[in-house]
């Protein structure tokens, strides 16, 4: 048998919804390099000020904090290399979660089966979405706010409740 013989049903089903779910990061490149400069121009200007009252050891500690606040910002933008794919076809709903680390985490589900839960702040809008399946709950779009949780809930619900309906089919004439 060769490679192009080879026979995938999950390519003839159409894809209802798909979406990939990233944190967000305000602050580009460009923003830190001008955060990281002022913060260290600030803490430079300081430092000579009190090594000149002669208290040079103070100088140090200011280099400190520009560092420590270097590498808290260098671990938030690790942290924004993890995502979520939900994608959903008339048969299976796919959930496969990946962490900053590169683990994977995957689940396909049934989508006649699965119902999306809210909790929802009624100050807020929507704080937490998850799909329930067999007593299960399985947390999605933690990584968003909530009026994009919103949007995607209803997205999401509606590619659900068109895989529930099943196909159809259009007789041509």
């Amino acid at each position: 048998m060769t490679s192009g013989n080879d026979f995938a049903p999950e390519s003839l089903e159409p894809t209802l919804f798909s979406a990939i779910v990233t944190p967000h990061r305000s602050l580009g490149s460009l923003g830190f390099l001008i955060l990281m400069v002022a913060v260290g121009g600030i803490s430079f200007a300081a430092g000579i000020a009190f090594l000149m009252m002669g208290a040079w050891p103070v100088f140090g500690f200011f280099g400190l904090d520009v560092f420590l606040v270097y590498l808290a910002f260098r671990a938030n933008y690790r942290a924004a290399a993890a995502y979520e794919e939900v994608t959903v076809t008339a048969s299976e709903l796919k959930v496969r979660k990946v962490t900053h680390r590169g683990r994977v985490s995957e689940w396909t589900l049934n989508p006649v089966w699965v119902k999306l839960d809210r909790v929802t702040h009624e100050e807020f809008g929507i704080e937490q979405l998850f799909l329930t399946s067999r007593g299960r709950r399985l947390p999605i779009a933690s990584f968003l706010g909530p009026q994009e949780k919103e949007s995607f809930a209803a997205a999401l619900g509606a590619a659900i409740g068109e895989a529930k309906r099943g196909p159809t089919r259009t007789v041509l004439e």
